[in-house]
């Protein structure tokens, strides 16, 4: 007979460790202004939004919510696609479900390849099985109507993906007359707005673009945390066609509409500060006016592009082709370009961003995207590079750095 006991077995309960059992302060950051790849800085607003109360994800203020952040979402897309919500998770997660959403097995997608993020739309693209087919050109340059029409008609795809503002070069794709060729030759434009949406001009619906995806850290002043995602009805009607269920779960956007559809039905539990910081952040893109955004960000981009131009720096991609909220300047010959950006994040909290890929080591990266977007950080900006840029033309790292 086995006589339970009351107490603990001391003999077989496992001791336990306080090997990572670490006594720690509360947390204490430091004060960066974000002028890189991204994140930017998030709007004070924004943060104290993220600091409210949390309500249930179905509770009805918050599905009141969910609406505005949709239709707000619509307006900084220029769009009416019903299917319009934020991703439960960054911009890749976004990037990732206009693929999973999509693709099937076999399917021929076309990805035009101008930097790094081109590079992993042919990594995603590639994992949903699909038959992946690029065109390229180089870091700095863009794709005309031309070279595009002729891809469509050598490789016949049933998507062509692109990259609307390259974050890796600077580079803003021209958009004019692409819609149109793709429905010619009837296959979806996927495009990523990931460094233009809320800061640079987007026409979703006059360009003919089908699926979308962005960021919340960049353009938006938000935290990074939520991935915009929009589908039109061409790309709607290929998701009602497939064959077998989509391959990921999380992002199956059959399931997410029941959840930010009519129906509310519960499919995972959202992040609902995030939401309540993207829809101030929307709310004030909202009060601002979309037009006066782009402006504000095109005119402290010119601010920035002739006050690194009169310090004798060469910007990477021509003018008619920049990007307002990402600009690539040349390290000059003879300067560490890490060792001069780790000193202005050591010594003034100043974060600018190195190259990726091709540029690695080549260009700084200079972000000026939604709430730090204003003179002030530009001309900071270039006071700190006139002032302090001399003293690291030598091959030794600046003596401060850390």
């Amino acid at each position: 007979m086995v006589t339970l006991s009351s107490s603990p077995s001391t003999s077989s309960a496992a001791a336990v460790s306080n090997r990572h059992r670490l006594q720690l302060g509360p947390i204490a950051t430091p004060d960066r202004l974000l002028l890189g790849p991204g994140p930017s800085n998030a709007h004070p607003t924004v943060l104290q939004s993220l600091a409210r109360t949390p309500i249930g994800h179905l509770d009805p203020l918050y599905i009141e919510l969910m609406g505005e952040v949709q239709d707000l979402l619509r307006y900084a897309w220029q769009t009416e696609n019903r299917l319009t919500i934020p991703m439960s998770g960054t911009g890749s997660a976004a990037m990732e479900a206009t693929l999973a959403n999509t693709v099937e097995p076999g399917d021929k997608v076309l990805v035009a390849v101008k930097g790094y993020f081109g590079l992993r739309l042919v990594d995603m693209a590639g994992r949903y099985r699909a038959e992946v087919a690029t065109i390229e050109r180089p870091w700095g340059e863009a794709f005309t109507l031309e070279e595009i029409e002729q891809a469509l008609d050598t490789h016949r795809p049933a998507i062509l993906a692109m990259v609307h503002a390259e974050t890796s070069t600077g580079v803003c794709q021209p958009m004019e007359g692409i819609g149109e060729l793709c429905r010619r030759y009837d296959c979806l434009l996927l495009l990523d707005t990931v460094t233009s949406l809320g800061a640079v001009p987007l026409h979703l619906d006059a360009w003919g673009v089908d699926l979308a995806y962005s960021c919340s850290q960049k353009g938006l002043s938000c935290p990074p945390g939520l991935g915009p995602f929009t589908m039109g009805e061409r790309a709607e009607a290929k998701l009602a066609a497939r064959t077998g269920k989509v391959p990921n779960w999380y992002l199956d956007v059959s399931l997410l509409n029941q959840y930010w559809g009519s129906n509310r039905v519960y499919h995972h539990t959202a992040p609902v500060n995030m939401n309540f910081g993207m829809r101030e952040a929307l709310r004030l893109l909202a009060e601002e006016g979309l037009e006066n955004a782009w402006s504000r960000h095109r005119s402290n981009a010119e601010r920035l592009w002739a006050g690194l131009e009169r310090l004798g720096l060469e910007l990477h991609v021509p003018e008619h082709l920049r990007l307002p909220t990402l600009t690539t300047v040349r390290i000059p010959e003879g300067i560490d370009g890490k060792a001069f950006a780790l000193h202005l994040l050591n010594t003034h909290g100043i974060e600018v961003g190195g190259g990726l890929g091709a540029l690695a080591g080549k260009v700084w990266r200079i972000g000026l995207m939604g709430y730090n977007s204003q003179p002030e950080n530009v001309d900071l900006l270039l006071n700190l590079l006139e002032t302090e840029l001399p003293a690291f033309r030598q091959s030794q790292p600046f003596a401060t750095v850390a």
